[in-house]
């Protein structure tokens, strides 16, 4: 019994670990064939400062817009029961699976200078196109599935006596849901918006479509790769596989904590 055990336990542990290699060899590559000289060339390059204030910049205010409104649907799809329910959850992942230069393409449609929306929105100033705003949208578009589902999940997780008990008492709806059940779920909620900026910093397909310019560090990369070869987008490459090996592990120390 413990031979088959442990025959079954290294099979398994080497399939894993060729899945494993698969994941770690080219993000190796990338940090190790960067010299720490052309790193910080990389660094102090106005260009890719600017790109990179742009990215950070643009995904966190898409993450901002996604946590006034996901929140809210996240804890309506976890915690109430109506019909359609599972249609909203579908909806919400469908940027999930449609590809991204598709979404950015549909985003063009709705966004753009004779768009759906962007013909009405554009004479009053506000542009999509080749703007800071079409980042965003592209950036919101694409990421806001992971703050939906992990706050989802969290406010799943909560005990209703605790919300029952302050209804009771005479808490509002509004009172409850800020002093109970959101002090009780934010790691969770922290953890999702996390996890859709850095899913945000890394987008091209969408943003590429609707905004090329200002240039995000994914579209830098793709425009050095093209015009200039391997060597000249390598460093700003790792710069953001560095950027998303922190936030990831910032990720799993937070859920780390959450889980002591």
């Amino acid at each position: 019994m413990k031979k088959n055990n442990l025959l079954f336990d290294l099979v398994f542990s080497a399939l894993g670990g060729l899945l494993l290699l698969f994941i770690i060899l080219p993000l190796v590559s990338i940090l190790l064939g960067t010299t720490p000289q052309n790193l910080w060339l990389a660094l102090t390059d106005p260009e890719v400062l600017r790109s990179i204030s742009l990215t950070f910049g643009a995904a966190a205010v898409a993450t901002s817009l996604a946590i006034v409104t996901g929140v809210p649907l996240a804890f309506l799809l976890a915690r109430r029961k109506f019909r359609g329910k599972r249609l909203l959850e579908a909806l919400v992942n469908l940027p999930i699976v449609i590809p991204h230069t598709a979404a950015g393409v549909a985003l063009l449609l709705v966004f753009g200078r004779r768009g759906l929306l962007g013909q009405w929105l554009t004479p009053m100033g506000i542009a999509f196109t080749d703007n800071f705003a079409g980042i965003v949208v592209g950036m919101l578009f694409v990421s806001l599935p992971f703050l939906v589902n992990m706050s989802r999940e969290a406010f799943s997780l909560l005990d209703d006596e605790l919300e029952l008990v302050a209804l009771i008492d005479g808490a509002s709806p509004w009172q409850a849901f800020w002093h109970v059940s959101f002090p009780q779920a934010w790691h969770g909620v922290l953890a999702g918006a996390l996890m859709m900026w850095a899913r945000g910093i890394s987008e091209f397909g969408a943003v590429v479509i609707l905004a090329y310019h200002p240039k995000i560090v994914p579209v830098l990369v793709f425009e050095r790769f093209n015009g200039f070869g391997l060597v000249a987008a390598q460093p700003v490459a790792a710069l953001l596989v560095l950027v998303a090996l922190m936030s990831f592990t910032f990720l799993r120390l937070l859920l780390l904590k959450r889980e002591r």
